[in-house]
């Protein structure tokens, strides 16, 4: 994505103004074209490895490095606005550093920042590595919408990071506003409630927990990269056969998010018989969108607070369902599978968890009891399964785009049985296909013993079976291959 300058001089009440200008970048790589910093290299002092402090923030404008055992300053021209907290804070706490560059018409770009030990500089965080760590982490955010200085941060000068509390510190501090704002706020007072001993125990231990929760999951913004419809639709091609109306829907989807670079508005509902495919479906598009997805079962779900999470008041409390799936994920982006919507019933009293679903599906965010913090979800691609709609609500109903799937043909049954299902099955086995093969009388005896039966699982099923007697036939008989007939089939399957 190109670079665009934006000539922003913050104020600094505190000291003299700043000199640099802050450009946007959502580069994912840095390099000399798309470094993290440009320095001022007018005196030709900077080499390609340059070791030093950036100066304490009431300045904020230069890097100050040896040169011939004498000091030198270069000021700092232009920053990546992803890393202008993480420049600040490493300033703060003179931490030393060695950066790798090079020289450029309009200065010396910086692309690379290690930590060095020596001279006494203090430890970056109680956590080794944290520095790669942190620019990983902001080369794979959004730069920040708007850039000014962070009032939040002078509050308090509290810093913090994932696991350990000196950590999380510096996480919050070095990620600024790359940080979602209300995130970014919730998560200093979570900090000062860790760190108070004003508190009880279990309430620190909450807040360090939920904290770390938090600050392991990336927050993306809802911005989507164009996806090649025509890798969609070979990817459609080689999970599903036939659907056609299904996957033309799928590929509509994918049109619509590259005009608005957005996920719609509406998740998808596949509505239809078992075993016909809809979470292979699912599992397709979140292939397609390049996102982690998670499941949710509703079948098993008989209490909104397996999804909402309990109060921090429990000293059992823990986050819900929801918030864990963000967890795993480690990002704000991906795909909810709901399986089987058309089970989901009213609780133990406590109300219905279907309910709950609303919130997530709106898109407006979603608050865990326990997390005690919006969580964005415009970047959550809902797809839910269900096999009687009739079941289903209207207020969920109404979320979803529906797509309804019939059940296959015996033509069809055929050729995702002989094509498909036995092929997969003796591949994965280590078996040739010409070991085992069905005449088409035998192929018909298959599909008439599966008549009464929907979708394709029993298929797969009589697939296993048929090639493991064949191996077996193989392996004691000492047979090359093994040709199953009608007979054979319905002697074996029966």
């Amino acid at each position: 994505m190109p670079v665009f300058d934006f000539n922003h001089s913050p104020e600094n009440p505190k000291g003299p103004e700043c000199t640099y200008t802050v450009f946007r970048s959502n580069a994912s790589l840095t390099s000399v074209r798309q470094p993290i910093l440009v320095l001022d290299n007018s005196s030709q002092n900077l080499l390609h490895h340059t070791s030093g402090v950036f100066t304490n923030p009431i300045k904020r404008t230069s890097f100050e490095f040896k040169d011939e055992g004498s000091a030198v300053s270069a000021d700092i021209l232009k920053i990546d606005a992803r890393f202008v907290s993480l420049l600040k804070w490493l300033g703060e706490n003179h931490i030393n550093v060695r950066l790798s560059g090079a020289v450029r018409e309009d200065g010396y770009a910086v692309y690379k920042i290690r930590e060095i030990a020596f001279g006494g500089g203090s430890k970056l965080s109680a956590e080794d590595g944290f520095l790669q760590f942190m620019i990983d982490r902001l080369l794979a955010s959004n730069a920040p919408t708007e850039e000014q200085p962070d009032e939040d941060e002078e509050e308090t000068g509290d810093s913090m990071k994932l696991t350990s509390i000196q950590s999380i510190t510096d996480f919050i501090n070095c990620a600024g506003r790359t940080l979602p704002d209300n995130i970014r706020l919730w998560a200093r007072r979570n900090l000062a409630v860790a760190r108070s001993h004003e508190v009880s125990a279990e309430e620190r231990r909450h807040a360090q927990r939920a904290l770390s929760i938090m600050m392991n999951i990336q927050w993306k913004s809802n911005y989507f990269e164009a996806i090649d419809p025509d890798e969609a639709r070979r990817i459609l091609d080689e999970e599903l056969y036939g659907m056609e109306r299904v996957k033309q829907r799928i590929i509509e989807t994918i049109i619509q998010i590259n005009r608005t670079h957005t996920l719609p508005a509406y998740g998808l509902l596949l509505i239809g018989p078992a075993g016909t495919g809809k979470s292979q479906i699912a599992y397709a598009v979140a292939r397609i969108l390049k996102l982690p997805w998670t499941t949710l079962d509703m079948s098993s779900i008989n209490d909104p607070e397996q999804l909402t999470g309990s109060s921090r008041i429990y000293a059992n409390a823990k986050p819900g369902i929801i918030m864990d799936a963000f967890s795993m994920a480690g990002e704000s982006n991906l795909v909810f599978i709901i399986n089987e919507l058309d089970k989901a019933a009213s609780g133990k009293g406590n109300g219905n968890p279907a309910d709950v679903l609303l919130t997530l599906l709106d898109n407006l965010g979603f608050t865990d009891n326990y997390i005690e913090c919006m969580i964005p979800t415009v970047g959550v691609y809902p797809i839910a399964t269900a096999n009687d709609k009739d079941q289903i609500s209207a207020p969920l109903m109404s979320r979803f785009a529906v797509i309804e799937i019939p059940d296959y043909t015996p033509e069809e049954k055929k050729v995702i049985f002989s094509r498909y299902a036995l092929p997969k099955v003796l591949k994965r086995i280590g078996m040739k296909e010409n070991e085992c093969v069905l005449t088409p009388d035998g192929l018909d005896a298959v599909i008439d013993l599966h008549k009464n039966t929907s979708g394709i699982r029993d298929l797969e099923q009589a697939a296993e079976h048929i090639a493991a007697n064949a191996l077996y036939q193989i392996e004691v008989n000492h047979v090359d291959s093994v040709s199953f007939d009608a007979q054979m089939v319905r002697e074996l399957l029966s």
